[in-house]
């Protein structure tokens, strides 16, 4: 399935991937301070200046898998996750402006 050069997956790439990547590094910051997942939410809700920070740390997933698929020149697919990521870009703007 990951083979093939669709939109659409490019699109379900883009829009998956930065949720692994907020799971790994919630693993990899928060979870050795012995803060649960729930407390964590808790956390992003009452610090909403933080909200943003980590979208964009989680994007930098969707630069490392785009890049991978124009090295394999599946462009249909790279154009969908890069479609997303400036959705993304234009959340984060929005976030950082209210």
């Amino acid at each position: 399935m990951l083979k093939q050069d669709k939109l659409s997956l490019g699109i379900l790439l883009g829009l998956l991937t930065p949720g692994v990547a907020f799971f790994i590094y919630y693993l990899a910051a928060f979870l050795p301070r012995d803060l649960s997942l729930p407390d964590f939410f808790v956390m992003l809700k009452n610090n909403k200046q933080l909200i943003p920070k980590i979208i964009s740390i989680c994007l930098l997933a969707n630069g490392i898998v785009f890049y991978l698929y124009t090295r394999k020149r599946r462009d249909l697919t790279a154009r969908g996750i890069f479609l997303i990521t400036l959705l993304y870009a234009i959340v984060i703007l929005l976030l950082k402006i209210i």
